[in-house]
C-alpha cells in the first residue's frame, strides 16, 4: 500500500460512479449495478498489485466479476485485499435519490474481515464518543453518553436509521428520548461515515443493515478515529426481511459455523473488521449525498466528487475531478 496505489484506488471508484450515473433515474437498478461492476473491474485490472476481492458481488457462480476470491490487478506489486460495493444504493441510483455512491475499502493482505452475506447490527458515532458509547447499551443510554461527549442536548442529536419494519421500536425509543431520527431507505455506508465529521448534521447511526457494508464503514471510521461496532444478525425474526422468508435461525447458525464463525454473537470493533496495518476507504458520489455530490455530466467534461480516507498519512481527502472529454472546447469552473 502506497500513495500511488491510493490515487489509482480513487480512479477506480470514480470510473464506477460515472458508469452507474449514466443510468441514474431510469429505474434500472440491476443495469446500473452491472455498469459500475464492469467499470470498477476494468480499472482495477490496470493496477500494479496482487489484489483480491474478499467482499464483493457474491460467489463465483453468482457474479461474473468482482466475485469473492477473484484476483484483480496485474499480479505484480503489493498484496491488497478489497471490500467493494460498486453501486451502493442501487435503488437510490435507479430512482435518482440522494446517497448512492461507488465505494470500496482496501487493506494489506488479510486486513479485512471476510463478512458473510448476513445482516449486521451497527453503531457508528463521532471520534469524541469512541469507546464510550457501546452497542450493548440501549439507544437511550447511548444517546445520553453521546450528548455528554459532544456537549449537545439530546434534542439536538440526529440519528440515522434504516427505514425498516425491524426498527419500529428503535425509532420509537430514539424519538422518546427527544432526539431526531433521519430515516434512510438504503445506503448506510455514507451515513456511518458522516458521523465521523462534525458539521454534517449526522451524529449517530443505529440499527441493522448489510454486514459486508459494515466492513467498509468500519474501515473508514477506523481511519477517521471514529466509533464503529458491528454484531452479526442471524435470526430471521430479528432481521424481518422477505429475503430470509425461507431461512431459519438454526440454519443460519449452521451457515456461519461452516464459514468458520463460531462465536456468532461476537461484537466486532472497527479495528477487528479492518485490522490491516494500512487501511484505505474510497467513495465517489453517484447521486448527491451527505458527504459529496453525484456525477455531473456536462458538454465537454464529466465531474466527480469523491472522498479518500487513509491511515497511511492520516488524511481525509475530498476530491473534485474534471474528466475532460476528447475535443473539449470549453471547461467551466
Amino acid at each position: 500500500m502506497n500513495q500511488t496505489l491510493i490515487q489509482e484506488i480513487l480512479e477506480v471508484v470514480e470510473q464506477a460512479a460515472i458508469a452507474s450515473a449514466k443510468l441514474t433515474g431510469l429505474g434500472q437498478k440491476d443495469e446500473a449495478d452491472a455498469a459500475a461492476v464492469e467499470a470498477m473491474r476494468l480499472r482495477m485490472g490496470k493496477i500494479e498489485m496482487k489484489g483480491k476481492i474478499v467482499i464483493g458481488e457474491g460467489e463465483r457462480d453468482e457474479a461474473p466479476m468482482l466475485y469473492i476470491g477473484e484476483e484483480v490487478g496485474s499480479g505484480n506489486g503489493p498484496g491488497v485485499d478489497f471490500a467493494v460495493d460498486p453501486c451502493e444504493g442501487t435503488n437510490l441510483c435507479a430512482n435518482n435519490q440522494r446517497g448512492s455512491m461507488a465505494v470500496l475499502a482496501a487493506s494489506d493482505t488479510g486486513g479485512l474481515f471476510n463478512a458473510p452475506d448476513f445482516y449486521m447490527n451497527k453503531l457508528a458515532a463521532p471520534p469524541a464518543a469512541k469507546g464510550k458509547v457501546d452497542i450493548r447499551n440501549s439507544a437511550t443510554e447511548n444517546l445520553k453518553i453521546l450528548s455528554d461527549c459532544l456537549g449537545l442536548s439530546i434534542d439536538e442529536l440526529t440519528v440515522v436509521v434504516m427505514d425498516r419494519t425491524r426498527h419500529k421500536d428503535l425509532i420509537k425509543e430514539i424519538r422518546g428520548c427527544g432526539a431526531k431520527v433521519q430515516p434512510i431507505s438504503d445506503g448506510d455506508v455514507q451515513a456511518a461515515i458522516a458521523c465521523g465529521f462534525a458539521g454534517t448534521g449526522t451524529h449517530c447511526l443505529m440499527g441493522i443493515g448489510a454486514a459486508p457494508e459494515g466492513v467498509i464503514s468500519a474501515a473508514a471510521m477506523r481511519a477517521l478515529g471514529g466509533h464503529f461496532q458491528g454484531q452479526l444478525v442471524y435470526d430471521p425474526a430479528i432481521a424481518q426481511t422477505s429475503e430470509w422468508a425461507d431461512y431459519t435461525k438454526e440454519g443460519n447458525i449452521k451457515r456461519l459455523n461452516e464459514m468458520g464463525i463460531i462465536d456468532i454473537d461476537k461484537i466486532y470493533e472497527a479495528n477487528e473488521l479492518a485490522s490491516g496495518e494500512n487501511v484505505v476507504f474510497a467513495g465517489s458520489g453517484i447521486t448527491d449525498g451527505l458527504l459529496f455530490d453525484g456525477v455531473k455530466f456536462e458538454r465537454d467534461c464529466v465531474r466527480t466528487s469523491s472522498l479518500v480516507i487513509s491511515t497511511l498519512d492520516s488524511t481525509a481527502r475530498f476530491t473534485n475531478t474534471v474528466h475532460i472529454k476528447d475535443g473539449a472546447k470549453s471547461i467551466s469552473l
